[in-house]
């Protein structure tokens, strides 16, 4: 129905990361410093929201800018051939411990 991906690749996880700890630190640092200048602690909480709110809507949604590099899997071996008499061998046994 709809083609909307749901998945990053690992770069775009570490970008993302990355720019959601940069937003959060600076707007906590101005949030503090703001909140100190007009002697205000609820300001400096209410700037550390914003950071979080614009740090998770720039982070949490897969965007295009998190899925520049996909994972190439390989493909999957094809199963070995059973033998028709049931039986195992030594050898056998010992390969699958």
């Amino acid at each position: 129905m709809f083609n909307i991906a749901t998945h990053m690749d690992f770069e775009g996880q570490g970008r993302a990361e990355k720019l959601s700890r940069v937003i959060i630190t600076l707007f906590g640092a101005v949030g503090l410093i703001w909140g100190y200048i007009i002697q205000q602690f609820s300001q400096t909480v209410y700037i550390l929201i914003a950071g979080v709110l614009l740090a998770s809507i720039l982070t949490i949604p897969p965007w295009p800018i998190y899925r520049r590099k996909p994972l190439n899997w390989q493909k999957p071996r094809p199963e070995p051939q059973q033998t028709t008499s049931g039986a195992e061998t030594e050898s056998s046994k010992k390969k699958k411990k």
